[in-house]
């Protein structure tokens, strides 16, 4: 760094996302997008929106807070847009924590959380999962943190059930519990109604994985409307116009277009159930995933060395440094034709 970076960030170590290699064409099953083009309607609404870019776009995104709100039956107040999923995540660290509201979240989860507290000088413990890397929900009631729990989790797929979130909820009154939703259309239990009983409940969601649109980086937080009208004081007070023209078109032609993104999510589950199947048989081991992805180990093979092998033969994944889950890979569910040649290449791999 230069000797003008300042001290306060000298703690910070930056967000690692997935390689994106440009040395080759790879079968890229390591950054959890969806194998799928956007809806027609998202590209045939972004591109009118291109003839308009001289204009800064409605701040108030109006027409899709209505679409959003009118999805999940709750009021446009409810809902706030936002630059992707990680920025309402930003967002809540900026609004709800502090050295008197430190956050907790799992140890092994979405890399992000800990970014945004060092980021944000939160103080901030890190719940260790259970062994089968379930959640301990017992950690998470009654606490004097802001809670950030991603739900079905991530790399593990795993997910607490709609009763169990309502119990964490319930019992924190006096702090805020974000539910971060990225991957909940592949299997989980949504918990947007319970915002309607709970004033201390924020619900995070993003149009990257279901909804075919991880370039657009479209996002959106559901909380009571006090949350929100937090959460827009801090959007006001760093970028108004914080998702452009083109993405909120696509958004709102994408939410017309509920059909697309329902055959989608139900042929991804169906390639995931096969992938472990057809993975199981070759003897390895994974947890029961309900997102987009599988979190894969064998039990005689690094999983460094599975990750360089299928790397070798043009099919990524992402491979974890951190010891206590170094022996996984998570697999992004593609096509079944690019997952017939995920398990092609690891049968050819097992055999070595």
């Amino acid at each position: 760094m230069s000797k003008f970076f300042t001290s306060k960030y000298s703690a910070l170590t930056p967000y690692k996302p997935g390689e994106q290699p440009r040395d080759k064409k790879y079968i890229k099953l390591n950054t959890n997008e969806s194998p799928f083009p956007p809806s027609p309607r998202a590209i045939e609404a972004a591109s009118e929106a291109a003839k308009s870019l001289q204009l800064y776009p409605d701040p108030t995104y109006r027409a899709l807070h209505e679409a959003i709100a009118a999805y999940h039956g709750i009021t446009p107040d409810e809902v706030l847009l936002t630059n992707g999923s990680d920025e309402i995540l930003n967002f809540a660290f900026m609004a709800f924590c502090d050295k008197e509201h430190p956050a907790a979240f799992p140890n092994i989860t979405y890399g992000f959380y800990s970014v945004f507290a060092t980021l944000n000088h939160v103080p901030y413990t890190e719940l260790p999962l259970n062994p089968d890397f379930t959640v301990n929900k017992a950690d998470y009631m009654g606490t004097r943190d802001t809670l950030f729990i991603a739900n079905p989790n991530a790399p593990t797929g795993l997910a607490l059930s709609l009763d169990e979130i309502e119990e964490i909820v319930r019992s924190n009154p006096n702090r805020v519990v974000v539910v971060d939703e990225a991957y909940v259309d592949f299997g989980g239990d949504t918990a947007v109604p319970l915002i309607k009983q709970y004033d201390n409940l924020l619900v995070t969601r993003t149009f990257s994985k279901s909804r075919s649109m991880a370039g657009a980086r479209l996002g959106y937080g559901v909380g009571s409307k006090e949350l929100i009208r937090d959460l827009n004081t801090i959007k006001y007070s760093t970028n108004p116009y914080n998702v452009n023209s083109m993405s909120a078109a696509a958004g709102l032609g994408v939410m017309a277009d509920e059909d697309y993104t329902v055959k989608n999510c139900a042929e991804i589950i169906r390639v995931r159930e096969y992938t472990k199947a057809a993975l199981k048989d070759l003897g390895f081991e994974m947890t029961d995933s309900l997102g987009n992805f599988l979190f894969v180990r064998h039990p005689r093979i690094k999983g460094e060395k599975i990750y360089k092998a299928l790397r070798k033969r043009g099919i990524l994944v992402r491979h974890f440094d951190s010891v206590l889950i170094s022996a996984y890979n998570r697999i992004t569910v593609g096509t079944m034709e690019e997952m017939k040649a995920l398990v092609a290449a690891m049968a050819d791999i097992v055999k070595e």
